[in-house]
Formats: C-alpha cells, structure tokens, sequence
C-alpha cells in the first residue's frame, strides 16, 4: 500500500526535523511541493504514540456499538461536540447525506473560562458518555497529541511559505481544533450515488488524518481530475490543506476536495483533526505578502461558522 500511494503521487514526509532543533527547511520545502501538486501527504514520526492512537480508536468503536438511544444522550449541541448521527451532514453540493457519524470534541474550556463568559461561540466543555467512561481519557490524550503535532507541523508549513517558521503561533493560543471519531457503516454495493463523505473541501486550516486499513479515501488529482486513492499507511498520519489556509495564502496552497467511499465490506474507522486557529484570528492574504489579495479578510471564527451552518443539520433546526 504504501507504493500505491507514493506512485499515485501523494508523497510521505518525514516530519521528524519539525521538532526542536530540526531542519525545518528540508520539511518547508517537501510541504510546498505536496501542496503546490497534489494537495495531500503522508507524515511519519509524527509524534503520536500508537499506544494514544489504539485507545482512541478502541474506546470509539465501543462509543458507536452503543444503540442509538444511549448515543443520544451525548447529541450534538451548538458548541459542535457531541455524537453528530447518521445523516446530519450535507456537504456542499451533494445529493445526499453522508453515510457517518462522528463524536466530536475540541479544547475544553469551563463555563466560566473568560472566551466562554463572553459568548465566544464553538467554545465550552466537552460532553462524555457515561456508558463508556474510558473515552474521554482516550480522546483527550489524542486530542493533546495529535494538537502538539498540528502545531510543529504549522512551523514547517510557515516556512514553506516564506515565513517566519513562529508566524502561526500568535494565532493558536486557543485554537479551535475539532477531533472527530468517525464511523463508516459498510456501504451496500449497489449504492452508486452515496459516500461515507461526499466530494468536498475541508473548512479549515490544516487536517491531520489517522484511518484504519479499510480504504476508501480518494483525492482529486489536480491536473487530471481523476480520482486517486489514499490508503492507509502504517505509522503515519495524513494531511492536507484546508479552505481557511488556502483563503490566508491567497489560493499559494490551494485545498484539494476528496472524497471517502467505504467498499470494505465491514465499518471503517478513522480520526479526523481539524487544526484551526483561535476563533478571533485575523485572516488576511495581505499578512502573509499577498500584493493582490484574492479574498476580503475575515476571522476564522466567522468562517468556520460561515461553512457549519451549511453543512451540519443540527445547526439549521437549531
């Protein structure tokens, strides 16, 4: 499998050098040629334990067996964490709903954490099921993880963009990253025209991606348009750029929609981390040299909600 992804073009970079005293030019420039051509690649020695990893993904496959009911009492509220059901995801375009669910969380700040008092949306405590009281020690070590690789990757991809390699990090003292276990049910064979996730492009910064050995995840490759895979690679994690990077890099990287069809037979598994700024975050081409700005500025707040409020039911019944 890993040959297949390499000659399908989606390289696999040592992230390694991105920690401390690391080479990150040699990282910078493997980054911009993945995300000027395909716009996805492989990491390993990304940082996260397996150990981290195989709790997670265990505590989750036990969180969705639950019946729906029990699921239930954890539903999604409007600060996004939460079980998201079956069918509450739309994305852009698409006929029909996605065939997931997810349970989602994010940085868990109390009610009376100042951003919280002053009505910053998206932000607050996560929700936990007591039927499965391991999960929250497991996805909150992933969380933590998976949060400290996001942020000496974003080093790297500073300097990728002819940057001061510290540029980000004003902008990532709250961040708004979302971690997302998500279920795939095995999709019927003679279902042609539904997706564990439709085509689309993801709403933020930077998504680092663990999956099972299913398959499914496909990329649109740019110069062609074809559909290619990306399988699962033991010991590494996948990445790609999202919109909000791509909008603050006035389209220099550029987000690349993909797809996941699950033709496994069985349930797939993965975890998806969106990596954004805080809610505030000014994103604005011209900070980051463009002469001629494509795209007004905005904050990541106002576009992160911006794309929720398309594409998550839960927010339209609201």
């Amino acid at each position: 499998m890993p040959d297949d992804a390499v000659q399908q073009g989606l390289p696999v970079i040592d992230a390694a050098d991105c920690a401390a005293g690391g080479d990150l030019h040699s990282v910078a420039a493997a980054i911009r040629a993945a995300c000027t051509g395909p716009g996805f690649f492989y990491i390993r020695n990304h940082g996260v334990p397996d150990a981290v990893i195989e709790q997670a993904v265990a505590a989750s496959r036990r969180f969705f067996h639950l019946p729906e009911a029990v699921k239930a009492e954890t539903r999604a509220n409007l600060v996004h964490r939460g079980w998201h059901r079956a069918g509450g995801a739309v994305m852009e375009g698409a006929k029909k709903p996605d065939l997931k669910e997810f349970f989602s969380i994010g940085l868990d700040l109390p009610e009376d954490h100042p951003v919280v008092l002053a009505g910053e949306k998206l932000r607050g405590p996560n929700q936990w099921p007591e039927a499965v009281p391991e999960l929250k020690p497991a996805m909150e070590a992933y969380f933590s993880a998976v949060g400290a690789c996001g942020a000496r990757l974003l080093r790297a991809v500073a300097v990728s963009l002819d940057l001061p390699a510290a540029f980000f990090e004003p902008s990532y003292t709250l961040p708004l990253q979302r971690t997302q276990a998500i279920f795939y049910p095995p999709q019927p064979a003679d279902d042609t025209d539904g997706f564990g996730v439709a085509p689309h492009t993801d709403f933020g910064c930077i998504t680092l991606l663990w999956q099972d050995d299913s398959g499914g995840l496909e990329v649109r490759e740019r110069q062609s348009g074809a559909w290619i895979p990306a399988p699962s690679i033991p010991g590494t994690l996948v990445v790609n750029v999202g919109d909000l990077l791509g909008r603050w890099s006035n389209d220099r990287f550029a987000s690349t929609p993909h797809r996941v069809v699950n033709r496994s037979g069985h349930e797939r598994m993965s975890i998806a981390t969106f990596y954004d700024p805080n809610f505030d975050a000014a994103i604005d081409p011209r900070a980051l040299g463009a002469a001629q700005p494509v795209y007004e500025p905005t904050t990541c707040g106002a576009h992160i909600l911006g794309r929720f409020a398309q594409a998550f039911a839960y927010r339209k019944s609201a």
